[in-house]
């Protein structure tokens, strides 16, 4: 008697470990794991706390960095229009900006999974409403979408535009436009391990749909889903920065990088440069570093791009 041919051994993620990396992606690797580490121990490594208010008094608004002749040996990068070190505010406000796009992350791929696992599995009417809600949502952009989701949360809820709503409020506005890659992604990987004999199998033998795809299609599919997040996690922090350059994210009381992006920006043409600018490259160089690392996953994991050496 023939036993059930059980399902091919996903690939598991520890496999990057083993696989050789160029210098180039091992150091933006580095410098990724680097601001990640240091916005999680802000607590510790921050000279100051910028979200205490007795922590910054305003005598000590727009002070230059501390490697300049006016600088100030207690700021290292200066401080900004409320006198707050810049230092610690871009540490505690990476932390809020990381936190922020990965949620959204989490968020947008826990749905799109499930969308995609259902609407691949079962196809029909399912797959197709699915996919038309898919399509709407694709016709409006990223920006535009989260300001929108974000307007409308600020005029239902007063308290949206707190410090303590307003990630929320984000992730989810961030979230709402982001589940589509994945669900798409995850519903044509489902479709293709559905005509494979082990799916046929199980269906034979009795199994719940439920578990057919947790257990057997949903290791098998969730490659594509590692890569897409990683890229995806920039583009989230990129998103968060962009609304609360915008004034709708974080408050300024409490930074986030496009929040001291945004108040810098107000006084770049005062020779206030110092507010503006180091945000900024902490910015631009998280996002490089984790794109880099994503394009390389995603060479990885797709053979037809690897390129012979």
């Amino acid at each position: 008697m023939k036993t059930v041919a059980s399902s091919p051994r996903p690939v598991s993620p520890s496999l990057i470990m083993r696989i050789g990396a160029p210098i180039s992606v091992m150091i933006a690797g580095a410098l990724a794991l680097l601001i990640v580490g240091c916005a999680l121990m802000a607590s510790w490594i921050a000279p100051y706390d910028p979200t205490d208010l007795a922590s910054f008094e305003l005598i000590n608004a727009e002070l230059p960095p501390a490697f300049t002749a006016e600088g100030d040996s207690r700021f290292l990068l200066g401080t900004d229009n409320q006198g707050r070190d810049l230092l610690s505010a871009m540490l505690y406000g990476a932390r809020v900006s990381i936190a922020i796009g990965g949620g959204a992350v989490l968020v947008a791929a826990t749905l799109g999974v499930i969308l995609g696992l259902l609407a691949g599995y079962f196809g029909g009417k399912v797959d197709a409403v699915i996919m038309r809600i898919a399509d709407v949502i694709l016709s409006f952009p990223t920006i535009l979408l989260a300001l929108l989701v974000s307007g409308i949360a600020r005029a239902l809820f007063p308290g949206a535009a707190t410090a303590e709503w307003a990630p929320v409020i984000l992730i989810c506005a961030i979230a709402i436009h982001e589940w589509v890659q994945y669900a798409r992604t995850v519903r044509a990987a489902t479709m293709v391990e559905t005509a494979k004999d082990y799916v046929r199998a199980a269906k034979v033998i009795g199994l719940p749909p439920s578990r057919i795809m947790l257990r057997h299609i949903l290791p098998n599919v969730m490659s594509p889903v590692l890569v897409i997040a990683t890229i995806n996690l920039a583009a989230a922090v990129l998103t968060e920065a962009t609304l609360s350059f915008l004034g709708v994210g974080m408050p300024p009381t409490y930074p986030s990088l496009g929040t001291l992006i945004r108040i810098g920006n107000e006084f770049v043409f005062s020779g206030i440069w110092w507010i503006a600018l180091f945000p900024a490259l902490a910015l631009v160089i998280l996002v490089l570093a984790v794109n880099i690392v994503g394009d390389w996953l995603r060479d990885r994991f797709n053979p037809k791009l690897r390129v012979k050496r």
